[in-house]
């Protein structure tokens, strides 16, 4: 077993206790297969507690499949994404919005992760012309891709874009719990109250084994109706649909009932790990200029720019991933269980082959 501590992703972070101790609490007789079980009616009120009094969840195994299910609920065959070029859903699901949704992504570049009007709008034309892919969606990261935040009147003015030309807001929310510690606001306050339609809501990066979920943010509406009607049968033609779904609806039931409360502490502690990574390389740049730091961690991640020679070297001893092969920009990922002294090693490994 390699029990390497490593920042490449808050992934690489087991189960939180709290996590566990819920999937055994399940573990005892028999419950309704297929949702109708007590956790996942639970789950529902937690749903409505976060997001609104309208809002459902709908819960599923992982972040691709309910990107991927969001995404097909809130599109018409012929419709397409607008995202940008580092969007989770465009990068790193192996084009399973593609392959799966049969979706078309309308990408446009952004050196901060986020979206915002002006390049949402570079995608909207050809409105109604039958040669097109028609925007159907936008979709935003929360955090982003690049560990940026989205402010809830960016959030707003993109809602408000796309309800004006017909479309819908999706937000992935792999790292919703992050974004929430950082802005020190509810999820409902940069969701459901800003206008966005759907979320993917992420359990597993801030602790669980397998539960993620999508939401429904405002049921009450016709547009909400029909998501809510979609998603059902979506799941589970998207093999989505766990059977024994109290095991999942625990998880989730365990990390955000009581306003999120594990979930946020997770969050809270992982930034602040971030944060003294970025202070303590920040520091060590101040004496080499090879060395730095285009970036501010707003959250839970560190984008650090480092000689080749030294993250060669450093990833001997920490997992960590490049983000740019051309400028040596390299991402560290902190997650719920790293240490100071995880940080602090890492901190003293890298002035050590510095001054080599």
């Amino acid at each position: 077993m390699n029990n390497q501590r490593g920042f490449a992703s808050d992934n690489y972070a087991g189960i939180h206790p709290a996590v566990l101790s819920a999937i055994g609490r399940v573990n005892e007789g028999h419950q309704v297969a297929y949702g109708e079980d007590s956790e996942t009616v639970r789950f529902q009120a937690v749903v409505k507690e976060l997001f609104g009094a309208n809002a459902e969840g709908f819960p599923v195994f992982n972040g691709t499949g309910a990107n991927v299910i969001a995404l097909q609920a809130a599109t018409q065959r012929w419709e397409a994404v607008i995202c940008v070029e580092s969007a989770h859903i465009h990068a790193d699901e192996g084009g399973a919005p593609e392959k799966m949704a049969g979706l078309k992504l309308w990408t446009v570049p952004s050196p901060t992760g986020k979206l915002t009007v002006e390049l949402a709008k570079s995608q909207l034309f050809d409105l109604g012309f039958v040669h097109r892919a028609q925007p159907g969606v936008i979709s935003i990261t929360q955090t982003t891709e690049m560990g940026t935040l989205y402010q809830p009147e960016e959030i707003r003015a993109l809602a408000d874009l796309a309800h004006e030309n017909g479309l819908l807001l999706h937000l992935d929310g792999a790292r919703l719990s992050n974004a929430a510690a950082a802005l020190g606001l509810g999820f409902a306050d940069f969701t459901t109250n800003v206008g966005v339609d759907l979320v993917s809501l992420g359990g597993t990066k801030i602790g669980a084994l397998a539960a993620e979920a999508v939401i429904v943010t405002d049921t009450s509406t016709a547009v909400g109706e029909a998501l809510s009607a979609a998603l059902p049968f979506l799941r589970k033609t998207s093999m989505q649909l766990a059977s024994k779904m109290r095991f999942i609806s625990c998880q989730l039931n365990a990390l955000f009932e009581d306003g999120a409360k594990v979930a946020i502490d997770n969050a809270k502690h992982a930034n602040a790990m971030a944060a003294r990574l970025f202070d303590g390389i920040t520091e060590i740049a101040k004496s080499h200029p090879e060395v730095s730091m285009p970036n501010r961690a707003e959250a839970n991640a560190v984008f650090p720019i480092l000689p080749p020679h030294i993250t060669e070297q450093l990833q001997q001893h920490y997992r960590f991933y490049v983000w740019n092969q051309a400028s040596g920009q390299v991402r560290l990922m902190c997650a719920f269980d790293t240490t100071e002294s995880d940080v602090d090693g890492l901190l003293a490994k890298l002035r050590e082959l510095l001054a080599i």
